[in-house]
């Protein structure tokens, strides 16, 4: 097994003393042999040392990395909680991101709003995070969202009307959400208990990916039969009272012509 001093182990592993210090001080490298007053390290220091900077280039957090390697140490397979790791943390959503200037915003919303009102929109929508500043633009995490926003602004529907709804629905989304969690957790998770092995944190990870498609596939059908349910009691009444009026009114007189 090859042997090290600090400075030669910094430049195998590509990094710098400092941080090779900077990571024993967090408790993610462990200290070397000492020959004398010299620190010796080994291959395995370097192979520590790499894996730290590939999981430091995925963005993991010290706090993270140290889990993760202590998780290692204790015999469990680094790739299954990477894997799990992987599942929780990718979107549930393959919607791209996408950008949008003021200008814009303010002409698909801002019709007939003074300046003190656009401002006032423009925060709400921030708060509710439809939109996030980004430089000079708006970043949108979700065009589809935006999208319908303009279409009941564009219907007639008042933009704070429109804003109280996509807050009320996002709370509900907020507990729908919270009851698939908690069944899974109460079902799934809690009986792996607090040091789940390898083929326990698999299992995990499968369940969390299975409920991707689930959730939609029950949300779905039970919307659109709420919305089939809602839209004819609502409008039921009005539909046949417009009927009526027209039954009343007869055919229109020879001659003359509908309005366009």
């Amino acid at each position: 097994m090859a042997e090290y001093r600090i400075d030669d182990l910094a430049r195998a592993a590509g990094t710098t003393v400092r941080n090779i210090r900077a990571y024993q001080d967090r408790g993610l490298l462990p200290p070397p042999r000492l020959a004398g007053r010299v620190g010796i390290y080994d291959d395995s220091h370097l192979a520590r040392l790499r894996l730290i900077g590939q999981l430091l280039g995925r963005g993991y957090t010290f706090a993270v990395i140290k889990d993760l390697l202590t998780a290692w140490e204790t015999g469990k397979d680094v790739g299954d909680v990477l894997g799990l790791e992987k599942v929780l943390t990718d979107p549930w959503s393959d919607e791209i991101p996408g950008t949008v200037g003021y200008d814009e915003l303010v002409a698909i919303f801002g019709g007939g709003l003074d300046e003190a009102e656009r401002e006032r929109m423009r925060r709400r929508t921030i708060e509710l995070g439809l939109i996030e500043p980004d430089g000079d633009q708006y970043r949108v995490p979700s065009p589809r969202l935006l999208h319908v926003g303009a279409e009941l602004v564009a219907a007639g529907i008042p933009l704070d009307a429109v804003l109280d709804i996509a807050d009320r629905i996002r709370a509900d989304c907020e507990v729908i959400a919270g009851r698939f969690v908690g069944l899974v957790q109460e079902h799934v998770f809690d009986r792996l208990g607090d040091q789940p092995g390898g083929e326990e944190v698999t299992e995990v990870a499968a369940v969390v990916r299975r409920m991707r498609p689930l959730v939609k596939m029950v949300v779905d059908p039970f919307i659109a039969r709420a919305m089939e349910a809602r839209v004819q009691a609502a409008l039921g009444e009005h539909l046949e009272t417009i009927g009526e009026h027209l039954a009343d009114a007869g055919p229109p007189a020879t001659g003359a012509t509908r309005p366009t």
